[in-house]
């Protein structure tokens, strides 16, 4: 009964809910990090609506193919995919707040003449 390559259900259980969390905290670094660099490219882009729509549909389609392939029928592998999902979001907020600060203290440092 002890044998090590043996799996109980609630080890199956607890890896499946340890997977959708994964997958949860990959799809929200897609989707918000993917809203970023479309507000980014969209704002200097002659053709804003094509970057905003278009990233609209691509983010909300992997989100959702994701959830639906990870979590299928399952309501607690859909509330841990949607808490990673809603963690990333914090992730990829402080990530991109860091990168624009830095970002603007690089234009402010600019090389001045002698």
């Amino acid at each position: 009964m002890n044998d090590p390559m043996s799996f109980d259900l609630a080890h199956l259980d607890f890896m499946a809910l340890a997977l959708a969390l994964l997958v949860g905290l990959a799809l929200g670094c897609f989707f918000f990090g993917g809203l970023w660099v479309t507000v980014n490219r969209g704002m200097k882009s002659a053709r804003p609506a094509l970057w905003f729509f278009g990233s609209l549909i691509l983010r909300t389609g992997v989100a959702i193919g994701g959830f639906l392939l990870v979590c299928r029928d399952d309501w607690a592998r859909w509330l841990v995919c949607l808490l990673g999902f809603t963690i990333a979001r914090f992730f990829v907020k402080g990530w991109t707040e860091r990168r624009d600060a830095a970002a603007a203290a690089d234009e402010r440092e600019l090389p001045h003449a002698p």
